[in-house]
């Protein structure tokens, strides 16, 4: 019974617009979870045989380049050093760092962010509040969200395929999977991006290489988001 009521659910056309809007909300509002959604539909779309992957694949990548550039606009509109829970000292530093790594690796920061809930709306809001080009930022973000939507996709697949007798059993493990990857690719960045910045440190003046380098920018443009989500 419970098969056939997932199956009723995600046959119908309006999923694919659930969806979309769920990605584009998701590109300024983190809460939202387009990730489980996406990887929940891929894996339904193999074990159940509907939705129609390929319009899931087109609905979630259509949907998150959208929401990016939602919000460089808003980052363009609305200064994010102004943002009430961004006024302390720590977090101005945060975002004059962010600010930094934007102009000298605004491309991988950009597309790395993307797999980063809270990081690609903190990344997008301040391209926007520095005008970082856009000429730049749209292609950038039209790769990011082609290869989160694969990445989110092939999550579900695999899970799909693997529990297909199970389709309720293949979706929870999807996102499972999908979250733990999540975490993963955020630690991992944070580690690179850490060594590089204590080597270019090491580089530039070799009487600091001694010092801790600074917290990573996407790192810490997340913690104090994320810290402000508690509180809320």
């Amino acid at each position: 019974m419970l098969e056939n009521a997932a199956l009723a659910l995600t046959a119908t056309p309006w999923v694919y617009l659930v969806l979309f809007a769920l990605a584009v909300v998701d590109g300024f509002f983190p809460p939202v979870p387009s990730e489980t959604v996406l990887i929940a539909l891929a894996a339904t779309s193999v074990a159940l045989g509907t939705p129609n992957l390929a319009l899931v694949l087109v609905s979630g990548a259509s949907g998150a380049f959208v929401g990016d550039q939602a919000a460089y606009w808003i980052g363009s509109r609305v200064n994010v050093r102004r943002v009430r829970f961004l006024q302390g000292r720590t977090a101005q530093r945060t975002l004059d760092a962010a600010a930094r790594t934007l102009d000298h690796r605004g491309g991988s920061f950009i597309i790395a962010a993307r797999y980063i809930p809270v990081g690609r709306v903190a990344v997008n809001m301040m391209a926007g509040t520095i005008a970082y080009p856009r000429r730049r930022f749209v292609p950038l973000t039209g790769i990011a969200a082609v290869t989160w939507t694969v990445y989110s996709a092939l999550i579900g697949i695999g899970a799909g395929a693997w529990l297909a007798a199970n389709p309720i059993l293949a979706v929870v493990v999807g996102v499972v999977v999908g979250v733990l990857l999540g975490v993963l690719v955020d630690r991992t960045i944070h580690v690179i991006v850490q060594r590089r910045d204590a080597a270019a440190a090491a580089r530039s003046d070799p009487a600091e290489s001694s010092e801790l380098p600074q917290p990573h920018a996407l790192n810490a443009v997340v913690r104090p988001l994320g810290e402000h989500q508690g509180r809320a």
